[in-house]
């Protein structure tokens, strides 16, 4: 009768200790995110030229603008002429903010082409209406952070690029200034994301690179790996499957470099219920695990068709 692979046998048992993998989220996190949404409200509620820092050293971050914005080139109005619009004197306001640009005739609003700099050295630059940023423009946070896009009543709504001082970026659609649409991001580490958000947040279908060369393509929800997807690690390993809050829950498949699979149900990253076990050989084991541990017998069945039951991984059976 045909044999069973006492080797497989005990290589997986092996493995029982330690389960397939460390958990997604603690190892790779999900979470990351740029905080332009919320600076670029923040810029026009004035909160920041409240900070003690800035009304210290004013003279530091207008030097930063300036050189952030030598880098970036000037701004591009394009061929854009704003009717009823008359172009006046620099006007300072009362919070010390300052505009350069054109006025509405009637309603002596800013509107058409302007120019805003900020106490603390940030500086919008882009197009108006109702006195407020409307249309294309590009705003460069005193830290330097920028964004460039569309723009509806002073919040990022459109098309837009952010990029993070430190080099991070999203490039995409907003909607009230949070990520809402389809885009992407890239980190300085080699990670990027490509899909779907909502409200800021990771959700929908996308696709995430870790800088290690891991990969998860497939279903978000809230920021976080949850639906269905694939995900491939570095060293080879994989898994297809069902995903909760970034860990393996419900039915999937784990696949191993060396050719082994297991196709079974998972819970919190564990293997838990039913589930079959396939070496590349093409022996078979069928049981159930509870918390990752393999519980009970099951049965064996070799390449040829051969079964065996009542056995169990930690048994090593000589014949069938």
């Amino acid at each position: 009768m045909g044999g069973v692979c006492s080797a497989c046998m005990s290589d997986f048992s092996r493995s029982e200790s330690h389960g397939e993998i460390e958990s997604v989220y603690k190892h790779h996190s999900t979470r990351k995110a740029l905080p332009g949404v919320i600076k670029i409200q923040a810029l026009w509620r004035g909160y920041s030229t409240r900070k003690n820092i800035l009304s210290t050293h004013p003279e530091f971050f207008v030097k930063n603008s300036v050189r952030i914005e030598n880098l970036l080139g000037a701004f591009d109005y394009g061929n854009i002429v704003i009717p009823n619009t008359v172009k006046k004197p620099v006007y300072k306001f009362p919070n010390q903010q300052i505009y350069i640009g054109e006025w509405n005739i009637k309603t002596n609003l800013r509107e058409g082409r302007g120019v805003n700099i900020w106490k603390n050295g940030s500086k919008y630059e882009g197009f108006w209406k109702d006195d407020k940023a409307n249309g294309r423009g590009r705003l460069i946070h005193n830290d330097g952070d920028v964004y460039e896009g569309d723009w509806l009543n002073d919040k990022a709504s459109g098309k837009g690029l952010y990029i993070h001082a430190d080099g991070s970026r999203y490039d995409g659609d907003w909607l009230e200034d949070k990520q809402h649409g389809r885009g992407s991001e890239k980190w300085p580490d080699g990670s990027s994301y490509e899909g779907q958000y909502e409200y800021g947040k990771k959700h929908g279908l996308g696709k995430f690179i870790w800088g290690d060369g891991s990969t998860y393509e497939g279903q978000f929800m809230n920021n976080n790996i949850h639906g269905k997807g694939e995900y491939h690690w570095s060293d080879g390993r994989s898994y297809n499957g069902m995903w909760k809050d970034n860990k393996m829950e419900g039915y999937g498949e784990f696949r191993w470099k060396d050719g082994k699979i297991f196709k079974g149900h998972y819970k919190k990253d564990k293997r838990h219920g039913e589930g079959v076990l396939e070496w590349p050989n093409g022996n078979k084991f069928v049981g159930n695990w509870k918390c990752g541990k393999q519980v009970g017998t099951g049965t064996m069945i070799s390449a040829l068709g051969d079964e065996k039951k009542g056995v169990t991984l930690n048994s090593v059976p000589t014949n069938m």
